[in-house]
């Protein structure tokens, strides 16, 4: 429902332009807003006049008039003046505030309907009609953006990203929870991942540099019905879950770019402990100190390429190997060979998703 200060707004500005006193009351004959110091109708007078059937009724200088939205009664308008002209602004002023009214609940019932549809809250048919009552392409490409904000700024964050995409684009922004904002974005059928990748670096960046707040933007992938939506929240949700685990240093992260980190998430604890005792035994990967480390992430960065790696790493081609080898000691795995550099890479990843099962449980 629109608020009084908006009702009061609206009816001060038409007062400003055809000098005609306007009020508002609710059905029981409550005051909602008027531009006169007095009023001169009992509250009982506005309740009769809402009970009968009938849509205006003029008491001497005062013209009611009821304001309906499909039948239903939403407020009774009251023009006070003796010219020609009152009952026409009255017209005027009942039209404009069943606009608005019309425009909030549709907004309302918007923001209500997405958020059902992203829960899986509704029935196929459902969805169908409401969108057709709400104006909603059924068949459109669409993709579920998810921006965790840190700290309290989600509401600066919402308002920027409404600054950013339309309604009429077909982009909606809505939330299911305190820690996220989404945003749900048309898309045109050439848009592929590039483009995604393209709307959630501008979304960190302007969030960055607009509102100096760090957010994390993940997606899902692209659906081509409006029932599917929910499908790409859920892989968006997953992605920034999964995100965090393995990619704590990205920013951005696609759900179609999770790779084995998606499959070890969904692994009980219990399995994942097995896996690395029957690997490592004792001697777990965490063990291992930071340049060791540095050293097996930069090597997996170049492809396994010793080469590129000891020139980034800024040390001689034999001091790598060196490096290589003394982890080959320390696990029984040798980095230089495909299936062991796999084995090894797939170990850290568990023992940084057990590290975060952990820490989940304190």
């Amino acid at each position: 429902m629109i608020s009084s200060q908006i009702i009061q707004t609206s009816i001060d500005e038409l007062k400003a332009i055809t000098k005609v006193d306007l009020t508002v009351y609710e059905g029981g004959g409550m005051v909602l807003a008027t531009t006169m110091k007095q009023q001169d109708i009992s509250p009982s007078l506005i309740s009769s006049f809402a009970s009968s059937p009938a849509d205006s009724q003029v008491i001497g200088a005062n013209h009611l008039l009821k304001i309906t939205d499909e039948g239903e009664l939403l407020y009774i308008l009251v023009a006070t003046g003796f010219s020609d002209d009152v009952y026409m602004v009255a017209k005027i002023g009942v039209c404009q505030i069943r606009n608005l009214a019309i425009a909030y609940k549709e907004r309302f019932d918007r923001n209500n309907f997405f958020q059902n549809l992203l829960l899986d809250n509704l029935l196929l048919v459902d969805i169908y009609n409401r969108a057709k009552k709400l104006h909603l392409e059924v068949s459109a490409c669409r993709a579920v953006f998810l921006i965790e904000v840190k700290g309290e700024k989600d509401s600066q964050v919402t308002e920027l990203l409404k600054s950013m995409f339309s309604n009429q684009a077909g982009d909606y922004i809505t939330t299911v929870d305190e820690s996220n904002v989404i945003l749900i974005k048309q898309l045109e059928q050439t848009h592929g991942i590039e483009d995604l990748n393209q709307v959630a670096d501008t979304i960190v960046d302007m969030c960055n540099t607009e509102i100096m707040t760090d957010v994390r933007v993940a997606f899902g992938s692209v659906v081509k019905e409006l029932k599917d939506v929910s499908k790409s929240y859920k892989e968006a949700k997953l992605a920034l879950d999964v995100g965090k685990i393995f990619y704590a240093e990205k920013k951005v992260v696609a759900y179609s770019t999770l790779g084995i980190g998606c499959l070890i998430y969904q692994l009980p604890i219990n399995l994942c402990r097995i896996f690395i005792e029957e690997i490592f035994g004792d001697d777990v990967p965490e063990d291992l100190d930071d340049e060791a480390l540095n050293t097996i992430n930069k090597f997996f960065e170049n492809n396994l390429n010793v080469s590129e790696t000891s020139r980034q790493l800024f040390v001689h081609r034999n001091t790598l190997v060196y490096r290589i080898e003394k982890i080959q000691k320390s696990t029984g795995l040798d980095l230089r060979n495909f299936d062991d550099a796999l084995t090894f890479k797939i170990a850290l990843m568990v023992v940084n998703y057990m590290k975060y099962l952990d820490k989940m449980e304190y």
